[in-house]
Formats: C-alpha cells, structure tokens, sequence
C-alpha cells in the first residue's frame, strides 16, 4: 500500500499515545503485515525498512507510481486550480504525488495530482530530481521544533533532519543516529582528534547527529534547545563531554 495522508505516525504501539518512532510522508510505499488491530496496521517502510503501528486511514491501496516530489518545506494541495479555494492538505517536504495534468490561472500555475488537489508547480520537482547540498537542505529547516520520531517542518528529531536532507540530495539513509553512523559515506579517522571539517560531513556522538556548515559550525536538530538550530561545534563538543558523551564517529558523504 501507499501512505495517503500528508504525513502518518510511526508508533511503537497500535495506540495515540504510544511512543512515536518514526513518520511516514505521502507518497511512501509500505508493506502492511497485520490489520487486526482496530484503526491500526503494522507495517514496515519501504524506504528505510522500520516497522511499526500506523493509521490504517493513513493508507491507501496502490495506484499509479508518484511522478514528483515536494521541494518546499510545506506546500497546500488546493481544491482546484485557485490559490483561494480550500487547500485539501499541506503535504510536507519530501513527500511525493502523481502529477497527471498542469493548468494555469491569473495567479499561478498549477500541477494537477491523483486522485485530487492542485499544487503551484515551484513547489514540485521530479521525482528523479536530486538537490546537490543536503546542508543548505537542512539549514531551511532551523526554527522547526523538536520532535522526537519527527520528520517534517511540523517537527523533527536529528536523525529525521540527516535523513530527510540527504534524502532530497539522493542519498538514502537509516533513520537511526547510531545505524547512520554505521552506514552513511565514508568513516573519517578520529584516533589524533577531530580531523578538518567541511560542510555536509556528519558528526555524531552516542544518540545525536550533526551536519556540518563549515568547519566551525553545525546544524542539528538539538533536544535541550527543542528546535533546529544553528550551534559552533565547539560549543556541542563541550556541552556533550559535560555529559560524558565523546564524539563517536564523523562521516563524509562525498570524498575529494
């Protein structure tokens, strides 16, 4: 099946209140292994392989494949063809659509998706489209809240905010910080210390990731600020050794 809903929980326990792990955006394939839960199915993301409870609303059966992906940090899927008329949903960044027509008004010009809705066509690329700077991706998203399982501007956690921008740039990633920290680019060494940063590289310490911006400064997605922010690294590496966390790997998704 395919997640139907803008954006549909993840949770640990076929239940509101149970603890949410991950979310899937629109678009997403899914294999769903048990629906005898009311309102729930246990399914596992195509994506990324995690498994867990999600709305069984928040699916629908498969239909055409998607065609375009959303490159705005939220965009509205209106009624028709009219920046006036009552959006449908605001589908989140990365989430995808199957755009079967295009029309333009006074105002704008718009995709048309399956099976409804109107979206402006700046806020669509091709589902092939692949961003070159997964930095600058995520730099879009400082000021979102915190959210732990999180995965859109709604609210992200700091693994959600690795995969989801390096996900627009093409490059698939775990959801996890500590499977991220296995499997993303190339190990750099830390035995002598930190080696030179540059932007894009991932600095991870144990339960926490971080892009860099440059070689002094890092974008994350930080618990004890609750929002994306924009932190020197000096200043994290401090903060995580008062809690005796060191870092525990760096990873450089291009090489020279």
């Amino acid at each position: 099946m395919r997640v139907a809903a803008p954006l549909a929980a993840v949770r640990r326990e076929p239940s509101d209140a149970a603890s949410l792990d991950t979310e899937a955006l629109c678009g997403e394939f899914v294999t769903v292994f048990d629906t005898g839960t009311s309102g729930w199915a246990w399914v596992q993301l195509a994506g990324d392989r995690y498994v867990g409870w999600t709305p069984s609303g928040a699916l629908a059966e498969l239909a055409g494949q998607p065609t375009h992906r959303v490159s705005a940090l939220r965009t509205f899927a209106f009624s028709k063809p009219d920046i006036k008329s009552p959006p449908l949903a605001g589908l989140p960044l990365g989430a995808s659509v199957k755009v079967i027509g295009e029309v333009e008004d006074r105002n704008a010009r718009y995709f048309l998706i399956e099976p409804e809705g109107a979206i402006v066509v700046q806020h669509l690329v091709p589902l092939d489209h692949q961003a070159t700077d997964w930095t600058a991706i995520a730099e879009r998203l400082v000021g979102v809240p915190y959210l732990w399982g999180g995965k859109s501007s709604l609210g992200i956690d700091c693994s959600g905010l690795v995969q989801l921008a390096l996900g627009a740039c093409g490059i698939a990633a775990p959801r996890d910080s500590d499977m991220q920290a296995e499997n993303v680019g190339k190990a750099l060494p830390l035995a002598d210390g930190l080696p030179t940063l540059k932007r894009g590289d991932l600095v991870f310490w144990p339960g926490h990731v971080a892009i860099m911006r440059d070689a002094e400064t890092l974008v994350h997605a930080a618990g004890y600020r609750l929002e994306v922010v924009i932190d020197p690294l000096s200043d994290l590496v401090e903060r995580q050794l008062r809690r005796n966390l060191h870092v525990s790997a760096i990873r450089r998704c291009v090489t020279d």
